[in-house]
This record gives structure tokens, C-alpha cells and sequence, in this order.
């Protein structure tokens, strides 16, 4: 599956565009390597998202076999490895 479709299905971003221009902007590696929005992910992939509000790094468990997921069975797609908010001195406050 797509990064940029597995990331919308997962939940871990909420809108395809939105994954798109994150990808764009270098917030999103995979395996430690730059995404690219049709860069095939699967099960053991390790995706990092950079946000303001902070850094997500997760494990994909298992690849859906449809685009729609309810919000309830997203978060069996991918096992959370860590979570770390930003730092106001990132933020330039």
C-alpha cells in the first residue's frame, strides 16, 4: 500500500493531502529514509511523523485490505514505538 494511503487509513494523519504535503516537506521517513507519497509500505516498517506537536514513531503491523477503516480499528495497523512532544525551544518561543 501507498505511504500516503496507509498513513489516511491508519489515522495517523487525517487526510490524504495532508499526508501528501508532510511527505513533501521531509516530515515523514521511513526506515529512517525520506518518504515518498508511492513508496510501498508493509508489515515491519517503521514510520516516523514529525508534527508540531511532537514526534510519532510506529511499527506497521499489518497491511489493510481496504482504504476505510473506522476509527475503532485503526490503531490495529501499526504499534506505537514512541511518542515524544516537541520542545517549546523548537517552536521558537
Amino acid at each position: 500500500m501507498r505511504l500516503d494511503l496507509f498513513l489516511k487509513s491508519s489515522r495517523l494523519v487525517p487526510r490524504r493531502s495532508l499526508a501528501q504535503e508532510f511527505i513533501k516537506a521531509g516530515r515523514i521517513t521511513v526506515n529512517g529514509s525520506p518518504g515518498k507519497a508511492g513508496r510501498d509500505v508493509g508489515a515491519g516498517d517503521t514510520i516516523e511523523i514529525r508534527k508540531h506537536s511532537g514526534t510519532t514513531v510506529v511499527r506497521v503491523r499489518e497491511i489493510p485490505d481496504r482504504k476505510q477503516f473506522s476509527k475503532k480499528e485503526a490503531p490495529e495497523l501499526y504499534e506505537l514505538i514512541s511518542e515524544t512532544p516537541s520542545d517549546e525551544s523548537d517552536l521558537g518561543l
